[in-house]
């Protein structure tokens, strides 16, 4: 087995559900996915060590899905694939409340300040640790402690205050 197949085998489920969270679509995040070690595999060479191979991995998969989302500025209807996707004790009502949910917190996080913004996602969609996180921003955990649940508290206002 060959160091990027390795890489492979151990980042792929960690890189998939960091797109699955940020995209909410298992079509893109295979997609994304796919296109991250691929340009991974392009640049390898590139890679220096600066940081955790997982970050480096993820900040190559967010690249993606932007790429992707440009490119798909339309907006995709529900099919009744997806909807015959929703597990039996979950009722299509509920299912629709907890997506309309999750794309208000989108629309929410899209709005808050750096690095807010990015904390709350690396912490949250790629389940980093505050120390990766630091890491990245070259602060210590205490920092990316601090500012991720800054980020959350901003969210949970902004819900709060759409919800009245």
């Amino acid at each position: 087995m060959t160091d990027f197949e390795r890489l492979y085998n151990e980042y792929f489920d960690d890189v998939y559900r960091y797109i699955l969270r940020l995209s909410g679509d298992a079509h893109v995040a295979e997609d994304v996915t796919s296109e991250t070690f691929f340009r991974a595999m392009k640049s390898i060479d590139g890679f220096r060590g600066d940081c955790d191979v997982r970050v480096w991995l993820c900040q190559i998969a967010k690249n993606c899905y932007r790429s992707h989302q440009k490119s798909s500025r339309r907006a995709e209807p529900v099919e009744d694939t997806e909807l015959a996707m929703i597990p039996d004790s979950v009722s299509v009502d509920e299912e629709c409340i907890r997506r309309d949910e999750l794309c208000r917190i989108q629309s929410i996080l899209h709005g808050i300040a750096e690095p807010y913004k990015e904390v709350f996602m690396w912490r949250v969609y790629a389940q980093l640790s505050f120390g990766q996180i630091a890491r990245i921003f070259g602060k210590n955990e205490n920092w990316a402690c601090v500012t991720y649940h800054r980020a959350r508290k901003l969210i949970l206002k902004e819900l709060e205050e759409n919800s009245k």
